[in-house]
């Protein structure tokens, strides 16, 4: 059972995973794109992020707390400068996991790890997307389109009683 087990250790020491995970953090936000393993990616995940989150506010404690955890002085700049002038209206959620298949020689599922907004083939695909019809997102839209389609359906009747009043 895995009762309190809050984080995947990933077979490291705790300053061997805080290195591996800080290297990979910074790496990400360099170069938007990284190749490594579910379980690390994960991981990676759920430190990077809230690392993304502080970058919103550009102050400088907000740099200093960032650098404190990624000990690299061009991904601290990248990070502030460019990718959280993108990242700013997005509420969360500012990294995406796709899986790749299996390394061949241990079997470990392998992933992509990436920035959302710096992906050109789903930008454009999601643009391409948007451009049709708006969609609104809600749970119980059945309820909703039988109730506008009944009074647009009533509307249209008394119209056509209005209209017949009119020709007499």
């Amino acid at each position: 059972m895995r009762h309190g087990k809050k984080i995947n250790h990933l077979g490291r020491t705790a300053s061997h995973r805080k290195a591996m995970l800080s290297n990979m953090a910074s790496s990400l936000i360099l170069h938007k794109r990284l190749s490594t393993t579910v379980a690390k990616a994960k991981a990676l995940r759920k430190y990077v992020e809230p690392l993304l989150t502080k970058s919103k506010n550009d102050t400088t404690h907000s740099r200093r707390t960032v650098f404190a955890y990624l000990q690299n002085k061009e991904s601290v700049k990248e990070l502030f400068d460019e990718v959280s002038s993108k990242i700013a209206g997005r509420p969360g959620g500012y990294t995406r996991i796709l899986k790749t298949g299996y390394r061949l020689g241990d079997n470990a599922e392998m992933c992509v790890i990436e920035l959302v907004d710096y992906n050109e083939d789903m930008l454009t695909s999601a643009a391409a997307a948007t451009t049709g019809a708006k969609k609104t997102r809600r749970r119980s839209s059945g309820k909703k389109k039988d109730e506008a389609s009944a009074t647009e359906t009533k509307a249209a009747a008394t119209e056509s009683k209005d209209e017949a009043k009119d020709a007499e």
